[in-house]
């Protein structure tokens, strides 16, 4: 059980930080080669281009997680606490359709491009593996809307205290 409270609590961050590792070291060996040594890499761009895609989409699960997402918060503001999470489900069912249909089409790209079997020019990494991000991303971040509809509709229909606050809240309470 163990296992599984630190996976649900760590996986993005875990992610995150292995990609933003791998895209930091790779950009600072091709500075220090072009302007110490005198002569560029040619994979290091392209490896870096494909962390960074991988680590939007696995940043997007991460903001759901700690509810930092983008929203309109304007809207909030006209309720009061059972309507803003009204207001919130509404939203996330919104927003888990869209990430369904992400996982769907994006895995259907992935895919061919896998059966194809094309390349990145300089790697060699299957492009179906950098594509891969949209659909495994979407599928992190449908898990944590899954999860906050939980707490949502307990929130809704039991005792307990979950609170939605705009980003204006937040800033007034650091």
């Amino acid at each position: 059980m163990r296992v599984l409270r630190f996976f649900d609590d760590h996986t993005e961050e875990i992610l995150l930080f292995i990609l933003s590792t791998i895209m930091v070291s790779v950009i600072f060996l091709q500075v220090f080669m072009r302007y110490v040594i005198g002569s560029s890499l040619s994979w290091s761009e392209e490896l870096a281009r494909y962390c960074f895609i991988w680590l939007v989409y696995i940043g997007i699960s991460y903001g759901v997680k700690k509810q930092r997402h983008i929203k309109v918060d304007l809207v909030l503001l006209l309720f009061k606490d059972k309507g803003r999470i009204i207001f919130n489900i509404v939203a996330n069912l919104l927003f888990l359709a869209f990430a369904i249909i992400v996982i769907y089409y994006g895995y259907g790209i992935a895919e061919r491009l896998l059966e194809w079997g094309q390349k990145s020019p300089a790697n060699q990494i299957p492009m179906g593996y950098v594509y891969m991000a949209a659909p495994i991303g979407m599928a992190l971040t449908s898990i944590r809307i899954i999860q906050n509809l939980f707490r949502q509709f307990k929130a809704l229909f039991g005792n307990d205290n979950f609170e939605v606050k705009t980003d204006l809240e937040r800033l007034s309470e650091d």
